[in-house]
């Protein structure tokens, strides 16, 4: 398999502020101040840049940390990454395995078993249903869930117990890209040190980290660059 990257180049995103006939410029621009740059498209709808021309190259070896105040951009960001947003113009290629330990929620289905979960949240994130149903009673067992409510319906789940299966999923497969939104923290104390072994192996196994933190402490330990945004630009590199 050829080696993983991540090359952006020129990436931009706008989000569109619907309703806007309903809002003043006030409200408008003060729900962008800590984000992107108010603007109109050709429209004349408001919309938020949220990523403005954005370029970089990630290689293996590479432990990337995003830094900024909220709203700088690093979280959309990291959702174009994982295929959650599309830029509007620009280009992004990615090639590798990647494992997105952002928006945890995402795939899971109320309504549906925890055991049917697993196979949704795994489809999602491109795994085959023959590679899920190999791996599904490591899963199982890594949940702590139990039989019982692995067949309940996800809707009668804590928070918590929804956290520990969709991490128990997400950290299943073995990662070339490892896209995180702060290091994470999973259940009580037990479980949380569980965890922490698990996320430590994934990380230390893979090409390539991407780690948006506020913590400067955490982005010194884990990562060898980084990128400063600010208002959806990169304003500074740093290795």
């Amino acid at each position: 398999m050829s080696e993983s990257y991540i090359k952006a180049e020129n990436v931009v995103v706008e989000f569109p502020i619907y309703n806007a006939s309903h809002r003043s410029l006030r409200k408008s621009l003060l729900s962008a101040s800590t984000g992107g740059r108010v603007a109109a498209d050709a429209g004349k709808h408001i919309t938020v840049r949220a990523l403005d021309d954005v370029s970089f190259e990630f290689k293996p070896g590479d432990r990337v940390g995003f830094v900024g105040h909220n709203g700088a951009g690093k979280t959309t960001l990291l959702r174009v990454l994982a295929g959650v947003y599309a830029p509007i113009s620009g280009r992004l290629s990615v090639n590798g395995r990647i494992v997105s330990l952002i928006d945890m929620s995402l795939g899971m289905e109320p309504e549906a078993t925890g055991y049917e979960n697993i196979f949704l949240r795994g489809i999602m994130m491109g795994i085959k249903p023959k590679e899920i149903e190999e791996k599904l009673p490591a899963i199982a067992e890594f949940s702590e869930l139990g039989e019982h409510f692995l067949n309940m319906p996800v809707r009668t789940y804590s928070s918590g117990m929804q956290l520990r299966l969709a991490f128990a999923v997400s950290t299943s497969i073995r990662a070339d890209i490892v896209l995180m939104d702060e290091w994470l923290s999973v259940g009580d104390k037990a479980f949380s040190e569980k965890a922490t072994e698990r996320l430590n192996d994934v990380v230390q196994n893979s090409s390539i980290l991407v780690l948006a933190s506020h913590s400067s402490d955490l982005v010194d330990r884990m990562c060898n660059r980084v990128l400063v945004f600010e208002h959806g630009k990169v304003t500074e590199t740093v290795t």
